[in-house]
């Protein structure tokens, strides 16, 4: 009797070491990009500000895993920690920063655990404050790897005016053709509507005409068929 093959695999097959292996390692990155600890500066990390006004420079933070003495620090132009604005720790996800310094002149601090927010407000910003702002942050749970993100922001004396003719025009361009495209479907829409109504009617019509008998004399009848006179049955033999 000749084998055949079910195209299975061996189950030995199926679980190699490098399968094995990969599996591993793909666990193991999972794990710790869940636990990796972000420091978020917004979707759109540059401001560009007026010669003193004031500016808020967001942060925020996150953990797969939470949180546990983490470390934050705010600082200008440079990773020294020497040129730190902000610095505090925060114990766990329920209490507010603590130990918190700042250590620079109209700089205040804004943020609070209860939003993983730190935050802070720039006060009567000057030319000399134009530059790039470091976020960063350290969660003990990572084994003290540091995470940061970057602000930047530019001081200037009056911000630029943008010009949006060509924005403008091509919205109404858009919209035109939107208006176009919809007036179009309203009247096809219609169309079909009264063409549907009419065939309805027509078809209404076809049926009263034809449940409608022909009529001779008055009488409600088909038209009358004049019927063969019976013939006489020849006279019996005596």
């Amino acid at each position: 009797m000749e084998a055949t093959s079910t195209g299975a695999l061996p189950r030995h097959t199926l679980f190699s070491p490098s399968l094995r292996t990969s599996l591993f390692l793909t666990l193991i990155l999972g794990v710790w990009y869940c636990q990796a600890l972000e420091m978020i500066t917004g979707k759109i990390p540059y401001l560009e500000a007026v010669n003193g006004s004031t500016v808020l420079l967001p942060c925020k933070y996150a953990s797969c895993v939470g949180i546990q003495d983490l470390y934050f620090r705010w600082s200008f132009n440079d990773t020294d920690p020497a040129n730190k604005l902000v610095d505090a720790w925060i114990k766990d996800e329920f209490t507010e920063p603590a130990h918190l310094t700042v250590y620079k002149d109209r700089v205040e601090f804004v943020g609070s655990t209860k939003t993983q927010n730190v935050s802070i407000v720039l006060w009567n910003i000057t030319f000399e404050d134009g530059g790039v702002y470091t976020c960063y942050g350290k969660n003990p749970k990572e084994k003290g790897r540091y995470h940061n993100s970057t602000y930047t922001l530019s001081v200037v004396d009056e911000l630029r005016v943008v010009d949006n003719t060509l924005t403008i025009l091509i919205a109404s361009c858009v919209g035109g053709t939107i208006a176009s495209l919809m007036g179009f479907v309203l009247i096809k829409n219609f169309i079909i509507f009264v063409i549907a109504k009419l065939q309805e009617r027509n078809k209404e019509c076809l049926v009263t005409s034809s449940g409608i008998d022909n009529t001779e004399n008055g009488l409600s009848a088909s038209k009358s068929t004049p019927k063969p006179t019976p013939k006489k049955a020849p006279p019996k033999k005596a």
